[in-house]
Order: C-alpha cells, then sequence, then structure tokens
C-alpha cells in the first residue's frame, strides 16, 4: 500500500522562464468571476502535457515513449484511445497559442517529450540529440510564446513520460551493483522500505537538479524553479483529538513527505515516529542542499477527503489506513454524506473550502514560499451523444471553477 502514498505525492519539476511575480494559474475562467478582483500581477493560464496534446508521436525522428507503447497495448485504455494525434499541438501550436490570447490568459504550463529530445540513449553519458526536436520546442514553440504579448511560459522538466528505450534497457529489473547478472535476480524485497527509498531519491535528485538549474543557468534565463505536488485538502471525520491528529499525519504522509524536506531539509515528525527506521535519512551535505531548494510551491488541488485515525481505533481497508500511509483513512462520505457534489468521476467532489484551506495552510507552513496553482478543474466521462448544445452549457465546471476561484481570492485576501 506504501507504493500509493508514492503515487499520490504526484512529482513535476517545473521551471518559469520569466520572472515569478503571480501566485496561481488555472485552466479556465468564467466570465462571472470577476478577475479585475485579483492581483494586477495574478496568472490566469492554460495548462498541458506532451503526450495528451502534441501528436505527431513518431515525426521528424520522435523515438517511442512509454506512454505511446501503453495505449498501443489493447486492453491498457478502456476505449482504445491514445496519443498518437492528439490535438496536434506539434503542428497546430500557433492556433493553439492565438487561441490563448483570445481568452485573455496570460500564462501557459506545457511539457516536453524526451522521446522527442532524447529519442535514442546510447550508454550513461552519450546522448543522441533530435535537431530537429530541440528547434521545435526552442525555436518555434519558445519564440512563438514569447513573441506574443502577456504569455508567460511554465515548463514541466517531467511529466510522467519517458523515452521507452530507456524502459527497455534499463528496466530497472536489475540495477547495477544490486542484483545484477550474473549475480542473479533478487528474490527478496522490502515493499515496505522501498517506496521511501524511492522517494528519498527523488528529492535528492530535485535537489541537484534545483542546484545545476541556479548554478548554470537562473541568472541568464531570469527564470524560477520549484516543484508541483498534488494536493489534498483534508478535515477529521469527527472532532476527535485522535482524528485531528490523523489529518495532521495525511499532510504528513502525502504533502510534506516531500516539502518538508526540500524546504526545511528534514522529513516530518510524524513520518519519523510512525516510521522509525524505514525512513531514511538525509546527510548534512543532503540537508545544506536540500534547504530551500525551490523558489515556488506548485499545487495540483482538485479535491477534498474526510480522515479517520486508524491508531487509536480500527478501520476498514482502504486509502491511507497502513501504516505506512500513516494510519489515517481517507474517505469522501460521512455517515452516507459525501463532502461535496459528486461529479461524474468517483474521487473527485465538490468542495471549494478545500481550496482556501489548502493554500491557507501550505502559506503558513512554509513561511509564504511563492505559490502557483498548476492544475484545478473538474472532471467529467467522455460521452459521444452529448450534442453541441450540451457542452456549451456546461454548469458543472462553470459552477465549480467559480467556486474554486472564490475560494482562492478568499484565502489570498
Amino acid at each position: 500500500m506504501g507504493i500509493s502514498s508514492l503515487c499520490k505525492a504526484l512529482i513535476l519539476l517545473e521551471l518559469i522562464l520569466l520572472p515569478l511575480f503571480a501566485s496561481s494559474d488555472t485552466k479556465t475562467l468564467h466570465e462571472s468571476s470577476d478577475s479585475s478582483s485579483f492581483p494586477a500581477n495574478f496568472l490566469f493560464g492554460t495548462a498541458s502535457s506532451s503526450y495528451q496534446f502534441e501528436g505527431a508521436y513518431l515525426s521528424d525522428g520522435k523515438g517511442l515513449s512509454n506512454w505511446d507503447v501503453h495505449s498501443h497495448k489493447p486492453g491498457n485504455i478502456i476505449d482504445g484511445s491514445n496519443g498518437d494525434i492528439a490535438v496536434d499541438q506539434y503542428h497546430r501550436y500557433l492556433e493553439d497559442i492565438d487561441l490563448m490570447a483570445s481568452l485573455g490568459v496570460n500564462s501557459y504550463r506545457f511539457s516536453m517529450s524526451w522521446a522527442r529530445i532524447l529519442p535514442t540513449v546510447y550508454s550513461v553519458n552519450t546522448t543522441i540529440n533530435s535537431f530537429i526536436t530541440v528547434k521545435f520546442y526552442a525555436k518555434r514553440l519558445f519564440s512563438a510564446i514569447f513573441i506574443c504579448p502577456g504569455i508567460q511560459p511554465f515548463v514541466s522538466l517531467t511529466h510522467f513520460d519517458v523515452p521507452q528505450e530507456l524502459e527497455d534497457r534499463y528496466g530497472g529489473e536489475y540495477p547495477p551493483k544490486r542484483c545484477s547478472k550474473p549475480f542473479g535476480n533478487c528474490s527478496h524485497g522490502d515493499s515496505e522500505r522501498e517506496p521511501f527509498i524511492a522517494a528519498h531519491n527523488i528529492i535528492l535528485a530535485h535537489a541537484t537538479a534545483v542546484d545545476i538549474y541556479r548554478t548554470k543557468y537562473q541568472r541568464e534565463q531570469r527564470g524560477s524553479i520549484g516543484i508541483v505536488m498534488h494536493c489534498m485538502w483534508y478535515e477529521p471525520i469527527s472532532n476527535s483529538t485522535a482524528n485531528k491528529l490523523a489529518v495532521e499525519r495525511a499532510q504528513a504522509f502525502f504533502l510534506r513527505w516531500f516539502l518538508d524536506p526540500i524546504i526545511f531539509g528534514r522529513y516530518p515528525e510524524e513520518m519519523k515516529k510512525v516510521l522509525g527506521s524505514t525512513l531514511p535519512e538525509f546527510s548534512r551535505n543532503d540537508m545544506n542542499k536540500l534547504r530551500k531548494g525551490l523558489d515556488f510551491i506548485g499545487m495540483n488541488h482538485y479535491t477534498s477527503y474526510y480522515v479517520q485515525d486508524c491508531i487509536l481505533s480500527v478501520c476498514e481497508p482502504g486509502k491511507g489506513s497502513t501504516r505506512t500511509e500513516g494510519s489515517s483513512l481517507l474517505t469522501q462520505e460521512k455517515d452516507g454524506v459525501p463532502i461535496g457534489k459528486p461529479s461524474e468521476v468517483d474521487w473527485l467532489h465538490v468542495y471549494p473550502q478545500g481550496m482556501e484551506k489548502m493554500v491557507t495552510y501550505v502559506k503558513e507552513r512554509y513561511n509564504n514560499t511563492p505559490m502557483i496553482i498548476t492544475e484545478n478543474g473538474y472532471a467529467q466521462v467522455s460521452n459521444s451523444n452529448r450534442n453541441i448544445e450540451e457542452f456549451l452549457h456546461d454548469t458543472g465546471r462553470v459552477e465549480y471553477m467559480s467556486g474554486y476561484l472564490d475560494a482562492l481570492l478568499t484565502a489570498m485576501k
């Protein structure tokens, strides 16, 4: 179960290529929201990712990504769809930028396909660079964004798509000097400890990437670098002390697991108390490198949960209930009543208060470190039977975005 916590702690290294002045970006801005109520330097934006938008999956020498391979295997995707074409941003990026300008947004978040940039990897020290791909990002997409007045680019350096060749070549099945041939495969593992080792290395890798950017590129590019976290708000299922403590453990085992080391140089005390020696330790050098290891915090916030303590009470098996997840059961219902209006997908309930409380929590805990709402939105199940009028009169999404924007504005005041 511990690995699910690792998956929920969504990590994306994020780079802003202009000075950071704003607090957030969102996917849409409904006309009933009074944007003039927000600060003049506030960013309203749109977001995408390379696999979901670019298409052109084999164009100009691009290699296969893990998602190309995964989506082409029958049965992996329910409706059999894939990103071979997507919205064809690789060829139609100028139209997309024109649409952004017509919407009046002032920022755009996107990721780069490493299968384009590194289509072939021959060794650890040698890479084959795709000149055409680098030209697409550096000369075409970036130039078009910079030319368009007032749109600020946000680049996700990692967004879950990696060159398939790395998976095929190195895979992780036989890590060098650990379980490699001819020493044989690992017949025994420690599934309780392994997710924390993986997360530990991710945190150290983040610190290294930030150090390289700050040392070599930040002065010239005048950019900012940070990390994106999947942030859920938690409410105690009752006002008992045990459930209130469980809420803080839930934050420690999901959000603070990564942000505390990156900002303070140490793991949360709640994790140390529960996990003991299962949790890896940072060296003094690690701690010095980690402290203040970001310029901003990116927050993906969609929904909220109730939390029940599982240390002093018996919990049904579920998300968060195990020791390696903090013994804090997450549920979106209390006495059969959902925490907010359900959407068409089971994990997303509309609870705007969670936005206000989440932003306030992060602001206070991390000493008002600049924040960007990198993702927020309403989920619906694809339905080809809907007509154009139903798509245009999207009251569910309008209500969701209006409520969450109002909550964000309240948190900022």
